[in-house]
């Protein structure tokens, strides 16, 4: 386990209920305490090698998420018709299903955010510092550049031709319809984040590791169902980032600030109702 080793005590796993996405919080018995909130700057972070190592996993996994989820993008567009290509169940699919591999595969490294909205909600619960958000934001997007580089190098032509996996609002939708679609989106993303991995309702249940991934991968999915008509579903400001700076049309730019702004409401939203209301931490006993 991650947990053995010295340098993880200081970051991201050194309270109890940071633990990776995907991994049990509690392994001795099924008592629970609430753990200290993370601190707001830890200083002992960036001496860390655990700290260098998380934040070059999210780098990758942005990588290879923008990298498999573009290309799938311009195959739907490129063929001549939907029934020719995997259509928009395929791209969801393809969303989706990549979340819920990278998760799994870089949770015990970083927590397997993958995404500057989940950090966001992570840190405003106080279970990032934010050295450690700033770090992991910076890293998701250029591995999120990086991502959509490399799939533009493979195919320029078409890649230009077929919008590069940027996201608009669609034709027929108000700005205030694509930055709602965004934030409800990533309200759906983050909720699930937080409940997946909540290390109290871990305690009581016994669950799976392997399951936290799986609601998070399942939630992406449905989102994209819902809201690829209306904005190509961002949810991921790092996702769409990379995408619009390979991309580089003004139109792209145009609406652009909807996935940032969407995405980074949505999350705190989800934060602040999951303390409140689903943990009431606010509400509880000092003593």
């Amino acid at each position: 386990m991650e947990g053995k080793e010295e340098d993880v005590n200081v970051g991201a796993n050194k309270f109890p209920e940071r633990q990776p996405i995907g991994t049990a919080a509690q392994t001795e018995g099924k008592d629970y305490k609430e753990p200290p909130p993370a601190p707001f700057f830890e200083p002992g972070e960036l001496k860390s090698w655990s700290f260098y190592r998380a934040g070059i996993a999210e780098f990758i996994a942005a990588f290879l998420f923008l990298y498999v989820t573009v290309l799938t993008v311009l195959g739907v567009k490129r063929a001549p018709n939907m029934c020719a290509s995997v259509g928009i169940q395929g791209i969801a699919w393809a969303f989706g299903g990549m979340i819920f591999a990278l998760v799994y595969c870089t949770a015990g490294i970083s927590g397997g955010h993958i995404n500057p909205a989940v950090t966001f909600g992570l840190f405003l619960a106080r279970k990032l510092s934010l050295t450690r958000t700033v770090f992991y934001i910076v890293m998701q997007c250029l591995g999120a550049i990086c991502g959509a580089g490399v799939v533009k190098g493979f195919q320029p032509g078409p890649y230009q031709a077929n919008g590069g996996g940027s996201n608009l609002v669609a034709h027929g939708y108000t700005k205030g319809s694509g930055l709602g679609a965004e934030i409800i989106g990533t309200f759906v993303l983050v909720y699930s984040v937080f409940s997946a991995t909540d290390a109290k309702r871990s305690a009581r249940d016994s669950h799976v590791p392997i399951l936290a991934p799986l609601p998070i991968g399942f939630a992406v999915f449905l989102v994209h169902l819902a809201t690829i008509p209306i904005t190509g579903t961002g949810i991921n400001p790092a996702r769409s980032l990379g995408a619009a700076i390979i991309y580089n049309k003004d139109h792209a730019w145009g609406d652009h600030w909807i996935f940032w702004v969407g995405p980074f409401i949505g999350a705190a939203l989800a934060a602040l109702y999951h303390q409140i209301v689903i943990r009431a931490i606010p509400f509880k006993s000092k003593t």
